[in-house]
């Protein structure tokens, strides 16, 4: 039995990707496995998993490291998956005394337009170089890579060639999976928006879209559902800036729930959407929740980013689209509308590439045996 350690600075302990696949996979397959993160206090067992976890994401880099290096020299692992840079870093000393590999899980664009966002020019170039050495420096550290998607495998994947690589995809289990495949209503649709209400992320183009819809066909009852809150006060005023400019009659807004119960929270509604804004860094992600969507059985209205157009077959049950074009959108919601058979048949095919191609149990084995291959 191997001793697996996750380190993360950003995800909670019970991230989806972290806890509720890799960590669950790795513990049936006979290892102890631990977490720890620093966004959120929590310290036991789940599910069979240690827990230690410590909110201190606003303490200095330094304190941070020494936490995770507490955790580090009392678990004593075999094996550790660090998901940021500076989890990388804080395991370094210990890799390599112990000789023990140290994976670098890279699902987030590095450095992200969030973390130069406070800074103005050219402080924002400058840390963008610095963030941006800071995660070579990491690949350097590190013994293998995975990565969340194939976008994101510059600049490390090309500056360490030769080391181990592996891309895991975002597929869920079918255990999160809570299938509702519908029937459209001869006068009514429900549309659904999840996520974070802000103008990066789309809420503005989703609305506006809505708009064009009821503009359209007046006499088509539209209901929206959103699910979801906001994070900044920006995103707090820009978001009540629209509900007092379209004052949609039929909206529901459901918080954020748990994520086993995430595809249960959106099963009435029948189609689902992601319109964020087109940018660099939204163009080499890859938006998760699209394959929960398909494991729903709901057809999805996506902007046309190159990590979605690359890695998901969407054209099988859904569009892609530019997010502002709020005409060509709505002309595709009504055209579902108008047109039950293709409606039925985009929600019978989502569910399918769900099955054949989109699914937990097809990766997961990969992922366990390369964290084998590691251990050796």
């Amino acid at each position: 039995m191997s001793k697996i350690l996750f380190l993360t600075t950003s995800h909670r302990y019970d991230d989806d990707r972290i806890f509720h696949h890799q960590a669950k996979e790795l513990l049936k397959q006979g290892n102890e496995v631990k977490i720890c993160s620093l966004c959120a206090d929590f310290r036991g067992d789940l599910a069979g998993i240690e827990i230690e976890s410590y909110s201190i994401l606003e303490k200095s880099s330094e304190e941070k490291v020494a936490a995770f290096q507490k955790v580090i020299d009392s678990f004593q692992p075999d094996c550790l998956i660090c998901s940021e840079p500076l989890a990388i870093i804080a395991a370094k000393k210990y890799s390599k005394s112990e000789k023990v590999s140290l994976i670098y899980d890279i699902t987030e664009w590095y450095p992200s337009m969030r973390m130069v966002a406070n800074f103005k020019f050219p402080l924002n170039i400058i840390h963008a170089v610095k963030f941006f050495l800071i995660q070579v420096y990491a690949g350097f550290l590190s013994t293998h890579f995975i990565f969340g998607e194939k976008t994101k495998k510059f600049p490390l994947a090309y500056f360490f060639p030769f080391k181990k690589k592996l891309i895991l995809p975002y597929f869920p289990d079918e255990e999160y999976i809570h299938e509702n495949i519908k029937t459209l209503a001869t006068n009514e649709i429900k549309l659904c928006y999840t996520g974070q209400f802000s103008e990066e992320k789309g809420i503005g183009n989703f609305f506006e879209a809505v708009s064009k819809v009821k503009e359209k066909n007046p006499d088509l009852k539209v209901s929206i559902l959103l699910i979801g809150g906001t994070r900044k006060d920006k995103d707090q005023i820009f978001f009540e800036n629209l509900m007092e400019k379209y004052h949609f009659p039929n909206l529901e807004i459901r918080k954020s729930t748990s994520f086993e119960s995430f595809t249960e929270t959106y099963s009435d509604a029948d189609i689902c959407f992601d319109l964020r804004e087109v940018n660099f860094e939204n163009h080499h992600c890859s938006p998760i929740k699209i394959y929960y969507y398909a494991g729903s059985g709901k057809p999805v209205i996506y902007t046309d980013l190159k990590a979605t157009r690359n890695d998901v077959e969407v054209s099988k049950f859904g569009y892609l689209v530019h997010p502002k074009d709020s005409g060509l959108i709505s002309d595709l919601i009504l055209k579902y509308f108008e047109n039950p058979d293709l409606y039925r048949q985009h929600a019978t095919n989502a569910r399918q590439l769900f099955e054949e191609k989109y699914n937990w149990k097809l990766i997961s084995k990969s992922f366990v045996d390369f964290v084998n291959f590691a251990l050796k």
